[in-house]
Formats: C-alpha cells, structure tokens, sequence
C-alpha cells in the first residue's frame, strides 16, 4: 500500500512540514485583565531598521524556525515595517528586549497578529497571557471585524493553547511544504532541535 493511500504524503529531504491552524476573533472576549511581569513594558518601536528588526526576530523565532523575513531584501523588509498600517511593538524587561509583537492593519478592517512571542528566558512565566491580553487590547482599540492569527506545529507547543484560551476560535487548518531555512543558511543548524535535519543525499 503506498503511504499517500493511508493519508501519509512524504515530504522531500531538504524540506519541513507543519500543519498551520488559522484562529480568529470577532469581538473581545471577557477576560479579566492581566498585569504585566515585574519591570516589565510594552514599547512602541517607530520604523525600526531592518537589522535591529532581524535581531530581536531571530532571538524570538530562530528556536521555531522563523524565517519568512529573513527571505526580504533591506528594502523590502523596511516597506513593511515603514507602512503606518504596520505596528511593531518589543517587550522590555529591565531595558532589555525579550519579546515581539506585530500588528498588520494592511487589510482593515481586518488586523493580523503577524508576529508574536518571546525569547526562551521568558517562555512559561506569564509573560505570554500578558502579552496576548495586549494584543487583543491593542487590536480592538481600533475596531476591526476580525482579529486574527496563525500558528504551526513548528512553534512552541503552548502557543495554539494560548490563542484558545485567550477567545481566539480556530477556523482553517493547512499542510505547508518548505525549503529547510536550515540548510539553506538562512538559520544555524542547531536553530529547532525538536525538528531533525534530513539533508538531501
């Protein structure tokens, strides 16, 4: 029997494969408000530079195989992050940046959380319920009809738990086939030890 017949599809060496899930929210939901970490803010970051923007990308992301900005040119990286549409904002702690954030408002009035989350130091110390309670604050304040987000099984595992419980509702599930940043430099190769290396023969 050949694996596709049993709903297994082999993805080629050289590439990875996540099953992405789309979640959105309509309205905000009613949770109680959440406080942040001690010493800990939420700054707006005006027109950040692409290499300043690439470094705190990849101290977030570098772990769950962020990659997608790291494919953009100096020009086409700084149109995105240069559009008024477009707010990035960095977690501080004790003036040190630990943490992403990133409204698209490109297609209003719907918004994306394009970008979210925190260097690993941070990761299962409440920062993120904090964080995702901004987010959702920070969206609303400008009334969209949809708020939305998507996530992988590439990244951390407590990161689609935290959508849900926070009102996000999931509503489109899809399979994407890519090109290992790994093995094309993009990223180290020790970057996602959860996710083995296939190399191509």
């Amino acid at each position: 029997m050949r694996l596709a017949e049993t709903g297994l599809h082999e993805v080629p060496a050289g590439r990875i494969a996540a099953v992405v899930t789309c979640l959105e929210m309509r309205e905000p939901p009613a949770l109680p408000a959440v406080e942040p970490p001690p010493d800990t803010r939420l700054r707006y970051w005006q027109r950040p530079e692409p290499e300043g923007y690439r470094e705190l990308y990849r101290a977030v992301g570098e772990r769950w195989l962020w990659f997608s900005r790291l494919l953009l040119s100096d020009e086409a990286l700084r149109a995105i992050l240069h559009d008024p549409a477009v707010e990035v904002r960095v977690v501080e702690t004790e003036g040190r940046a630990v943490g992403l954030l990133e409204l698209d408002r490109r297609r209003f009035p719907e918004i994306e959380l394009a970008f979210f989350g925190l260097v690993p130091a941070c990761t299962g110390r409440g920062y993120g319920r904090w964080l995702i309670a901004e987010a959702v604050r920070l969206a609303f304040a400008h009334g969209p009809s949809r708020f939305w987000v998507h996530t992988c099984t590439l990244d951390h595992p407590a990161a689609l738990p935290l959508y849900i419980r926070s009102g996000f509702t999931p509503y489109a599930r899809f399979v994407e086939i890519v090109e290992d940043p790994r093995l094309t430099g993009l990223l180290p190769r020790d970057a996602a030890p959860h996710v083995p290396l296939i190399e191509v023969p």
